[in-house]
């Protein structure tokens, strides 16, 4: 297995989940406006050791497994603060994940999070497609998913932590991505 490399763009430093950003986690993650459209798996409210127990029981193993790719966002200009998380997965429809702090968010830094882990999943993992579910109400990440050339191709309804949405499913195809760059 591969060791997952740090990542950078042009503000941001990728850093590979670890056990040890569990407290940087457990500080940031727990906000309503973080997790409101995430997957109802996610507990609600939040459990004080949530982030330890889900990067040891969860993240961790399955990036052991090279089944997960997940990466702690970090501003180049603070690299010893976390300011989210961004994930790769080799599930059926589920290949991306990410979720910032709220004072972090609107600034375009998932934009550049998004691009670097898209480029990992396409050129050095070799994948075919990236498909991406989301809550329908959740406009930002229905904006970046414009922005960056993927497309709407199914709806159904999910569980999300702030409960029952419509859920909409984006892709890009390796070869659409490709004539993007």
């Amino acid at each position: 297995m591969e060791v997952t490399p740090t990542l950078y763009t042009e503000r941001l430093m990728l850093r590979p989940l670890e056990l040890a950003d569990a407290d940087a986690i457990q500080q940031q993650f727990p906000h309503w406006e973080v997790v409101r459209y995430l997957n109802a798996l996610v507990p609600w409210p939040y459990p004080a050791d949530g982030a330890l127990m889900y990067l040891r029981h969860n993240a961790l193993p399955a990036i052991a497994r090279g089944e997960e790719w997940h990466w702690s966002i970090r501003l180049k200009s603070a690299p010893e603060q976390l300011i989210g998380n961004i994930s790769l997965m080799s599930e059926q429809d589920n290949n991306r994940g990410f979720w910032l702090g709220p004072q972090w968010q609107g600034l375009g830094l998932m934009g550049e999070a998004s691009a670097a882990v898209t480029e990992y999943w396409f050129t050095i993992l070799g994948r075919k497609v990236l498909r991406v579910p989301k809550a329908a109400p959740n406009i930002g990440s229905r904006r970046l998913s414009e922005r960056t050339g993927m497309r709407l191709i199914g709806t159904d309804e999910g569980h999300f932590v702030g409960g029952v949405f419509p859920k909409e499913t984006w892709e890009i195809t390796r070869e659409e991505w490709l004539l993007r760059r």
